[in-house]
C-alpha cells in the first residue's frame, strides 16, 4: 500500500446532496436526520463552536505572530543539480521543469553556490546568491536576472 493508492473503505463516503424531510419513502423524512428534539433540532440551532456560554477555545487560545500577506515562496537550488546540463546549455526554468529538477517554480527560483559546477553554463533564474554567480562567471557562464 502506497499514499497514491489511499482510498476510504467501500461505504464509508456517503453523498450529501439528497433532500431531507420529503416523507418517510425518501429514507429521511420526517425528522429529517436530527433526532427526536432537543436543542440541536429546533431552528436557530446554536453556530458551530459555540460551547454553550463557556468562553470557546478559539478565544481561550493565545493569538501568535501573523503572517505576512506580501511573503513570496521561492525555490532554492544549488550548483550541484546544474550538473545533470550540458557544457554550453542555457538553463532556464522551463529546463529546470523539464528535467525534473523543480517541480513547481511557485514565485520564483533562486540558485545558490552550495556544490561544485564544472560546466559553462547560461543560467536564467529569478535570484542568484553571491557565491552562485561568482562560481558561474569563474567557469566563463552567465548568470541572467529574469
Amino acid at each position: 500500500m502506497e499514499l497514491s493508492n489511499l482510498q476510504p473503505a467501500a461505504g464509508a463516503k456517503q453523498s450529501d446532496n439528497f433532500r431531507r424531510g420529503r416523507g418517510h419513502g425518501s429514507g429521511n423524512g420526517k425528522t429529517a436526520g436530527k433526532g427526536h428534539k432537543g436543542q440541536k433540532a429546533r431552528s436557530g440551532a446554536p453556530r458551530a463552536g459555540f460551547e454553550g456560554g463557556q468562553m470557546p477555545l478559539y478565544r481561550r487560545l493565545p493569538k501568535r505572530g501573523f503572517t505576512n500577506r506580501n511573503t513570496l515562496e521561492i525555490v532554492a537550488i544549488n550548483l550541484s543539480a546544474l550538473e545533470k546540463f550540458e557544457n554550453g546549455a542555457t538553463v532556464s526554468i522551463d529546463t529546470l521543469i523539464e528535467t525534473g529538477i523543480v517541480r513547481n517554480p511557485k514565485d520564483g527560483v533562486k540558485i545558490l553556490g552550495n556544490g561544485e559546477l564544472t560546466k559553462k553554463l547560461t543560467v536564467q533564474a529569478n535570484a542568484f546568491s553571491a557565491s552562485a554567480k561568482e562560481k558561474i562567471e569563474a567557469l566563463g557562464g552567465t548568470a541572467e536576472v529574469i
